[in-house]
């Protein structure tokens, strides 16, 4: 994962999380999983064949849907604020 940096996992914690320390926010969480998802997405693009890259990107997805299910019955507000920001729904 060398396309993401300290630095840019802190910067994204911070816009989504709050603090660069609160790694453990779920909004974070997201947003760190959607940055990654989004990278897989463009090597399985060049890459068709690469299974356990997609099996890969299959597990983050599940896992991203896991936590926004959470903050929407959580957090309702959060949740569609996070959705808004991160553009996941059309």
């Amino acid at each position: 994962m060398s396309y993401l940096t300290n630095e840019k996992k802190a910067t994204i914690f911070t816009t989504y999380g709050g603090k660069s320390t609160n790694t453990g926010s779920i909004e974070g969480q997201v947003a760190l999983l959607t940055e990654r998802i989004n990278h897989i997405s463009g090597h399985i693009k060049g890459n068709k064949k690469d299974f356990s890259s997609q099996r890969g990107l299959m597990k983050m997805v599940g896992k991203r849907k896991r936590l926004l299910t959470y903050l929407s019955k959580h957090d309702l507000s959060g949740y569609r604020s996070l959705i808004e920001k991160l553009g996941l729904r059309k």
